[in-house]
């Protein structure tokens, strides 16, 4: 369900008891601290390739998850694929790895989490999957799930919640 109202996951949690919560390790780095969409997945690791390659495509008001691996050692996402992102409607993007440009990502109508930021830019060796499930932070997400992202953390719904 699209809406204005803004995402609070407090609230969703209490309305919707079933719903998961990630582990609480993400970062707001976006300019849009509350998002929500259907899910779409990227598993690769150190190679943001399939991330450019997402980014490009319409996104439709959905919520991109990154599955890389959780590595420290390098940004997945940067300024010019955010800006892409948002070019293209995507209403977020959730990486289990690092981003940088967060400067200028914060300026930017769109939602980021991260768990951190790197300067070094990724290999591209175009490896990696999409819109298959992944498992991160305790949790697997599959495509056409739910995600709702605020300050408080991010939950996944089989299904869009109403905003209360």
């Amino acid at each position: 369900m699209t809406t204005s109202r803004p995402v609070v996951t407090p609230d969703l949690c209490d309305a919707n008891p079933g719903v998961a919560v990630l582990e609480p390790m993400f970062a707001n780095y976006g300019g849009v601290d509350d998002f929500h969409g259907p899910i779409r997945t990227v598993k690769c690791f150190e190679d943001n390739s399939l991330v450019k390659q997402a980014v490009a495509e319409d996104g439709n008001g959905a919520v991109l998850v990154v599955d890389a691996g959780g590595s420290y050692r390098c940004a997945m996402l940067g300024d010019m694929l955010a800006e892409q992102a948002v070019k293209n409607g995507w209403a977020g993007i959730v990486i289990y790895g690092c981003v940088r440009d967060v400067d200028i990502l914060a300026t930017l109508p769109l939602g980021v989490q991260a768990l951190g930021s790197h300067p070094r830019k990724s290999d591209k060796r175009g490896e990696g999957q999409r819109d298959i499930p992944v498992t991160i932070a305790g949790t697997t997400l599959e495509v056409g799930q739910w995600l709702y992202a605020d300050n408080n953390g991010i939950i996944i719904a089989n299904e869009a919640l109403e905003l209360p």
